[in-house]
């Protein structure tokens, strides 16, 4: 692939007027992506920075110079006892960065360009489009969210775009499901690709450059259209980009590549979205014996002497005492005219784990702990079996259309509704800023 990493161009991040459909107001746009050589993509991609601790980003890069995760988890270059929030790590970050683009492991791409990636789970398929997404859209709510964000959270990701001069981790959106976008990743992806791997986790991770004018013209037309995306994943990462620009307008920047974030557009047929488990440390002064009765006031309880993963909305396993039980929402207690409140997960709050354990916030509440599908209901069972937890619900997973739902009404969802599965890749195509 082209290695263009001379004097910054701004114009890379656009294309000739003739080309595209108007820029104004545009939903999304391509750029020109920074991306692994072909011969290095695979040492370089690497899990999302937030799915790995430090601890385990430090095991994950032994023996991998070239992973992601020396820019994106920078921390685990410096000592342990340097705070992962501290300036250095900022510094160090770029200090990476800037030397894989320096070695050419990293390479720009001379012009804009929309790019098809496609994750392969097994016999699970999802084929998407990576874009520049627009901050006004997002700002505007035609970027649809459903989840609180965190401060600290956010200031770490601006420090990091800040450092960087990038966005280097991709927002997952959804978009409506459409048959022209199909089509057009469809022909797109009918072509060798750029980048094709299989990470460490097992799952595939392909590639496709989409640089013909044409078909650029097609996309942004057909993509522009769509009423609104939706975010899936990545609710601080588009909080900060939005930060970002906005503090760049307010100092008269003359490049406009900040009035965009980085993000994967899929279909929203195509997502996956698995269970997300929760595990409460006590009984908070309950027996279990007593606990089980007041359980049963507002669920069918029937012991089981297999593991218990839901099958429907309304259905929950639960683990106590080294046995299963299966609960059922006795009719009557979910108000169906509420996105919300009718999540399961709501429904848990709500019926159990407020008034039985004394939980009512689930973002702060350290007895409280969260564990996604892909580690499956036996790690229920040993967390609460090695006495580190009092007990365990298996949920069943939140919808794809309930996710849609939420954000339509501007409301959001409960800490920790949606695992979605596969994750991205980070490393893959980065988006940098252009000077001013």
């Amino acid at each position: 692939m082209p290695c263009a990493m001379g004097k910054p161009v701004t114009s890379r991040n656009k294309l000739p007027q003739e080309n595209l459909v108007s820029l104004d107001h545009c939903l999304i746009r391509p750029f020109a992506g920074l991306r692994p050589r072909r011969t290095d993509a695979a040492a370089v991609a690497a899990p999302p920075y937030d799915v790995l601790s430090s601890a385990e980003a430090r095991q994950a890069v032994i023996g991998k110079p070239l992973s992601f995760l020396h820019v994106s988890r920078a921390e685990i270059d410096l000592p342990p006892e340097v705070d992962q929030y501290s300036p250095a790590v900022y510094a160090r970050s770029a200090e990476n960065f800037q030397r894989m683009i320096a070695d050419g492991v990293l390479c720009r791409d001379p012009h804009a360009c929309y790019y098809a990636y496609r994750l392969v789970m097994g016999e699970h398929v999802q084929t998407g489009l990576v874009a520049a997404a627009s901050v006004a859209a997002y700002d505007s709510h035609r970027i649809r969210r459903h989840e609180f964000t965190r401060p600290d959270k956010e200031d770490d990701r601006v420090r990091q775009i800040e450092a960087l001069n990038a966005q280097t981790g991709p927002v997952l959106l959804v978009h409506p499901d459409s048959v022209k976008a199909e089509q057009l990743l469809a022909l797109a992806t009918d072509s060798p690709p750029s980048i094709d791997l299989i990470a460490d986790d097992g799952i595939r991770h392909t590639l496709w450059t989409i640089h013909d004018p044409a078909s650029i013209a097609q996309i942004s037309a057909v993509f522009g259209a769509m009423p609104n995306l939706y975010i899936a994943d990545g609710h601080h990462r588009s909080a900060a980009a939005a930060r970002v620009a906005a503090t760049r307008r307010q100092q008269n920047h003359a490049a406009d590549s900040a009035e965009f974030f980085l993000s994967v557009i899929f279909p929203a047929s195509q997502m996956l979205i698995m269970d997300y488990n929760r595990m409460v440390r006590d009984l908070n002064g309950l027996t279990e014996e007593a606990f089980l009765a007041e359980v049963s006031k507002c669920y069918t309880v029937g012991a089981s002497t297999t593991p218990v993963k839901p099958e429907r909305r309304g259905v929950c396993g639960m683990y106590l005492g080294n046995r299963w039980y299966r609960l059922e929402i006795l009719s009557g207690q979910v108000p169906v005219s509420d996105p919300v409140r009718q999540l399961d997960v709501s429904v848990l709050a709500e019926q159990l784990l407020g008034p039985l354990l004394g939980i009512t916030d689930l973002r702060r509440d350290t007895r409280i702990d969260f564990v996604g599908g892909m580690r499956g209901l036996s790690e229920l069972e040993r967390r609460v079996n090695s006495g580190e937890m009092a007990v365990a619900f298996a949920m069943y997973p939140t919808q794809m259309a309930d996710l849609i739902a939420v954000a339509d009404t501007g409301q959001v969802m409960p800490p920790k509704s949606t695992w979605f599965e596969p994750k991205l890749a980070d490393g893959l195509v980065s988006y940098l800023l252009d000077p001013d």
